[in-house]
């Protein structure tokens, strides 16, 4: 999907990080952007600043009403959706292991990460099916939906059930020979504000008090993360160029390659980290967790 002026995008979790920067950057295209987020205040402040071009929808996409009226939204204003940006995701702060982790956990970053997409997809594909028109679909996943890591929770699981459903959907427009491509994004460390996503945490999902993100892994995000534009800039070549794969960078495709080598010859998986690249600095020197304690290093995480 080469051509970007004047087609409409859609982009999920947009308030900040890689979402408003995707807005930004596809803005720059020429692009008639829909930009949607659960936070009313964030999305609000994210339109100030991209401007009239984006047309704000409040909507949580674990919600399957709200994502459809996101659809009809869209649809209603500017005709046709040709770009989709599934991008939306929280991360739980408590980074208990599995056996500790709720069911409120669970329902919460399960609910946004993998049945957000499927909601999404579900809301506005057939339409773009129906529409005949060539378009793409990007969907947001990260480096631990590749490789796996411990105490990364219902995250990692969502992640790699996220990948699992990219691959399916390209399987399946294929066979259907649909004009329409799919690109999953698996960046590592970004400098978003996914740490703080208890704050968007429903009630419902909650037990206590909100937990706080680690400082010392907030501290290492800031420090080391991409650029959210850097992110954004990958998934724009993706689109153009027709590629599934936005691998991430600093030799963490050598950690995916391990893994791939380990099942193939039956091994039992282990903590991996980059194979070549430059060293993962201070996110190498946070502390590793204490078994069934609250986790302080959220070690390689996106």
């Amino acid at each position: 999907m080469r051509g970007l002026t004047g087609r409409t995008a859609v982009i999920t979790g947009a308030a900040s990080g890689i979402g408003r920067a995707m807005a930004e950057r596809l803005l720059a295209e020429g692009m008639q952007v829909v930009v949607s987020d659960v936070d009313a205040d964030g999305l609000g402040s994210a339109v100030a600043a991209l401007g009239d071009a984006a047309a704000p929808v409040v909507a949580d996409v674990a919600s399957e009403d709200d994502v459809v009226r996101l659809a009809d939204a869209a649809h209603a204003r500017f005709g046709a959706v040709h770009l989709l940006c599934a991008n939306a995701g929280v991360s739980a702060a408590g980074g208990a292991p599995l056996w500790e982790t709720t069911a409120g956990d669970w329902g919460w970053v399960l609910g946004v990460n993998l049945m957000g997409v499927a909601n999404v997809v579900r809301a506005f594909l057939p339409r773009m099916l129906d529409g005949g028109q060539e378009g793409h679909i990007v969907i947001t996943a990260s480096l631990s939906g590749l490789v796996s890591f411990p105490h990364a929770g219902p995250y990692g699981v969502s992640k790699h059930a996220t990948v699992s459903l990219g691959e399916q959907l390209a399987l399946e427009l294929m066979l259907k020979r649909a004009p329409i491509g799919v690109s999953v994004l698996c960046p590592a460390w970004v400098r978003t504000d996914i740490l703080r996503s208890e704050r968007h945490r429903p009630a419902r999902f909650r037990a206590g008090q909100a937990a706080e993100p680690p400082a010392a892994l907030a501290a290492a995000m800031a420090a080391e993360g991409l650029d959210p534009a850097e992110v954004a800039e990958q998934a724009v070549a993706a689109v153009r160029d027709g590629r599934f794969w936005v691998l991430p960078e600093g030799g963490w495709a050598g950690a995916v390659e391990q893994r791939a080598e380990r099942i193939a010859a039956g091994e039992p998986p282990r903590l991996l980290r980059p194979r070549s690249g430059p060293a993962t600095g201070e996110l190498s020197r946070l502390p590793r967790p204490r078994s069934g304690a609250p986790r302080d290093a959220r070690q390689l995480r996106s």
